[in-house]
């Protein structure tokens, strides 16, 4: 079924480079706005929506309203509702229009949408995988590695995301996020080394209204058992997946993986009733 979702470098040359998976991730978003509606509709959009800035000193934060993108955002995720519906993301279940590129035999590259983003990649894996991290954090690590000019994030099962019967990473094209504009200024002025050797430094960032820990290197074997280390820690005692964003980008052959634990999945003012409900 994942075969006839596939789109092969010879129609995706038409929009674009094919030289690798970077470039024919990029091609594709091309090609999705001008042979799909619904996504081509949705990107223009994103020329329309309004968003305002907050400065906090040393750094910013940047809200959207973006109409389209509140099926996602106020997504019921409750084990009852994902049980009522179809997965969204599985092969079977694609519209028509929407199409692909693999990775790793495995993983459907698709464009998403319902995009926050100019450039907004939802990558999917091929069998019906719940949302978990742990044993896949290594494929986390070889897409960003692929896919150089992107950023690739991670949303835990209640951490946002909408789809937790799936596992499915997105990306963005680099520096489309604050964080990642504002790392270098954090990095050298707000963080503590944790842990730094010829291999691999970690940092923790505290005063920047949500706290992470970031870890930089080049050996892949380091990081992926330094993160599996900090999973471990982070996990609550009922055996669920820690609560907790993942971004990962590759930059002049060196990983760089930022990690935002979190304590909820939404604030409480989700649940109000009233004029007070914020999303």
């Amino acid at each position: 079924m994942m075969i006839e979702k596939i789109i092969l470098p010879v129609e995706l040359a038409l929009f674009g480079s094919v030289d690798n998976l970077n470039e024919q991730a990029k091609s594709l978003g091309v090609q999705q706005k001008e042979t799909w509606e619904t996504a081509g509709k949705n990107y223009e959009a994103l020329n329309k929506i309004q968003t305002k800035t907050f400065s906090f000193g040393h750094f910013k934060i940047t809200t959207q309203f973006n109409p389209e993108r509140i099926r996602s955002s106020a997504a019921k995720t409750d084990v009852k509702s994902i049980s009522e519906r179809p997965c969204f993301l599985c092969v079977e279940n694609l519209p028509i229009e929407q199409k692909g590129i693999l990775f790793q035999d495995k993983y459907l590259i698709l464009v998403n949408p319902y995009p926050i983003f100019p450039v907004h990649l939802t990558i999917s894996k091929g069998s019906h995988t719940p949302q978990e991290i742990f044993t896949h954090f290594s494929d986390m690590l070889e897409l960003s590695r692929s896919l150089n000019d992107f950023t690739v994030f991670y949303n835990g099962p209640k951490c946002g995301d909408s789809a937790p019967d799936l596992l499915h990473f997105q990306a963005v094209i680099k520096n489309s996020l604050p964080i990642e504009s504002e790392f270098n200024m954090l990095e050298n002025h707000f963080s503590e080394i944790l842990f730094q050797n010829e291999k691999i430094k970690i940092i923790a960032v505290e005063n920047y209204l949500r706290c992470f820990i970031a870890i930089v290197s080049y050996n892949n074997k380091e990081i992926r058992n330094l993160f599996h280390h900090i999973y471990q820690n982070l996990k609550p005692e009922s055996g669920e997946e820690p609560v907790m964003n993942i971004l990962s980008s590759f930059h002049e052959e060196k990983w760089r993986v930022i990690i935002f634990p979190r304590e909820k999945q939404r604030p409480s003012h989700f649940f109000r009733t009233d004029k007070k409900k914020s999303l």
